[in-house]
């Protein structure tokens, strides 16, 4: 009895669990040469006839069409880490495409059922947690040594490590400018709505510099509630020209306008900034509305209400005394008009998210009605306004500004495709700034947490107790050499020697956690040296951490992407023919 369409194509049972392991493990492989500092990079055309040159793997796979469906659920499980903490993308595909070839061995000879090897691999990832708890070491936020040698060891495998300190220097200081204590910004909130008569100071952890000057923020002390939200308050421009050493970021933020009326000014000392989300222009009628004139008197009549409309709204504007005026919808030429003869510039269309990025970074608040604006909806924090032309564009500049919680990245380049991939990269390093910022710990990178997690399920398999799990859980172990293996072998060292010596540093439990492989010589280097404690410099530089928050998080994704494609043991595939 067929239940089934004939033309469905179904694979059940151990076929189709291998079939899903192949698909991985060839995902896994597209991306294995982009691990480590001797990464390869992808040269990709994309369907609009573009070309994307990059070795970040979420970028990548994006640009990858495939058609089973394990291979697609890979390619979700690195947008996944990228969403989640923004680093570790190639890690996590290559890590699992390493659990499923491991599982696919008991699959075809020992025949042991996926439950079981789920089971073993869920106990084996708390083991990991457990093992990664005890071996991090915290690091404090104010140790800027610390967190630029943080930051290089997630750029040292991209393509802006050529751009020297620069990067770096521009991903610290911009995460760490949009940092604000929540609890602290609730209060201050409360004070401004609360009635005059008490005076209340809010004191918040942030200290930055006197406006004007280029020192980057204090960081924010890890005992209290953070938000950091590089993704909407953090924006980089990308300007064609000029010398990468004239990237910087802005005390401030900056967006592609130009003013609407060429008389207007375009340089404000200290402005005082409204911004609006309604249109300064006449309201038409949301319906079609007809009207039928007789007198001539009548169509003037019509013509002087909307000039006065379009007056009063002015006026109402006029009586806050703004010097800037920011508007997400339109500006007619008559509010241009009396705008102007008041000595107020005005800009019209700028995007919802840009005014909001405005409004954080100069203390303004965005108005709906113009008739509602009150003193403390103007923004007086911004030491300057100015607009100035770089390459072929017009751009405002609201920059000085006192204790911004917004900014703009400019970033200068010979070419698109450079500033593109210089984009990716400080996104990346912005996350992981994120990271430790909301959770100051570390992990030894190049390979040596993945040894110290081998070693520790190398013990726990061990345990008599555990019973036919000890097969899964050494799955899982011989899993996590992939990762110093892969770095090895990308920057040409012998393999074999390196993983053998690297082993018998790990032996030693209480000691040899630190020990990692240097990708890019191949020889073993311990992580644990301290910055400064060393004479030799390069040793300081061989020397990789990485954030608790990317490390856990990649293990926690590639065991339960492992997982749940070792449980599928039924695919069906079929295509409805449309109906003529």
């Amino acid at each position: 009895m067929l239940v089934l369409n004939p033309k469905t194509q179904r694979e059940t049972g151990r076929t189709a669990q291998l079939s899903n392991i192949h698909c991985a493990a060839a995902v896994s492989d597209i991306v294995t040469s982009t691990l480590g500092p001797r990464a390869m990079l992808k040269m990709l055309l994309d369907p609009m006839g573009g070309v994307v040159i990059t070795n970040d793997a979420n970028s990548i796979l994006r640009e990858v069409d495939v058609s089973h469906p394990a291979a697609k659920q890979m390619i979700e499980l690195s947008r996944a880490q990228d969403e989640e903490v923004g680093d570790g993308t190639t890690s996590v595909i290559v890590l699992t495409g390493e659990l499923l070839r491991q599982a696919a061995p008991f699959l075809e000879r020992t025949n042991l059922h996926p439950t079981v090897l789920c089971k073993g691999y869920a106990v084996a990832l708390e083991a990991m947690l457990a093992e990664c708890e005890r071996i991090a070491r915290p690091v404090d936020l104010a140790d800027s040594r610390s967190m630029k040698n943080l930051v290089h060891s997630c750029l040292g495998t991209k393509f802006s490590s050529r751009f020297g300190d620069l990067v770096i220097d521009m991903a610290i200081e911009a995460t760490l400018r949009v940092a604000r204590d929540v609890q602290a910004a609730a209060a201050a909130a409360a004070t401004a709505a609360a009635p005059p008569p008490e005076t209340t100071t809010t004191t918040t952890t942030m200290d930055t510099s006197a406006p004007g000057g280029d020192a980057p923020p204090q960081p924010l002390t890890s005992s209290v509630v953070k938000e950091v939200d590089v993704k909407r308050y953090a924006k980089v421009e990308k300007i064609p020209g000029g010398e990468p050493s004239e990237s910087r970021v802005l005390r401030g933020v900056a967006f592609n306008k130009d003013v609407t009326h060429p008389r207007m000014r375009r340089r404000v000392v200290k402005p005082r900034i409204l911004l609006l989300d309604c249109p300064l222009e006449y309201k038409r009628g949301e319906s079609n509305a007809n009207v039928q004139i007789e007198k001539e008197e009548d169509w003037n009549k019509l013509l002087r209400i909307e000039e006065e409309y379009i007056e009063n709204l002015c006026a109402q504007i006029v009586a806050a005394k703004p010097d800037v005026v920011i508007t997400e919808k339109g500006v007619s030429d008559l509010a241009q008009h009396y705008l102007m003869k008041a000595n107020i510039t005005a800009f019209r269309r700028l995007r919802k998210t840009d005014n909001n990025r405005v409004a954080r970074a100069v203390g303004a608040t965005v108005v709906s009605r113009p008739d509602e604006i009150q003193e403390s909806d103007i923004g007086t924090k911004c030491g300057l306004f100015e607009v100035r032309k770089l390459g072929d564009e017009y751009f405002a500049f609201l920059d000085d500004c006192e204790d911004p919680k917004a900014c703009t990245i400019l970033l200068r380049g010979g070419s698109k495709d450079v500033l593109n991939e210089v984009e990716r990269n400080l996104q990346d390093a912005m996350q992981v700034v994120k990271n430790v910022v909301l959770e100051p710990k570390l992990l030894p990178g190049g390979g040596a947490t993945e040894m110290a997690l081998h070693r520790a399920l190398t013990t726990k398999a061990t345990d008599p107790a555990i019973g036919v799990l000890q097969f899964p859980i050494m799955a899982v172990a011989r899993a996590m050499e992939v990762v110093p293996r892969t770095l090895a072998k990308n920057c040409g060292a012998k393999v074999v020697r390196v993983l053998t010596q690297l082993k018998a540093k790990h032996l030693d439990a209480a000691e040899g956690f630190g020990w990692g492989v240097d990708g890019t010589t191949g020889q073993l280097v311990d992580m644990r040296a301290e910055l400064g404690t060393s004479a030799q410099e390069d040793f300081d530089e061989r020397t990789v951490w990485d954030p608790f928050a990317v490390k856990v998080q990649m293990l926690k994704t590639a065991v339960e992407a492992a997982s749940l494609i070792l449980r599928i043991d039924d695919v069906v595939s079929g295509i409805s023919k449309s109906k003529k």
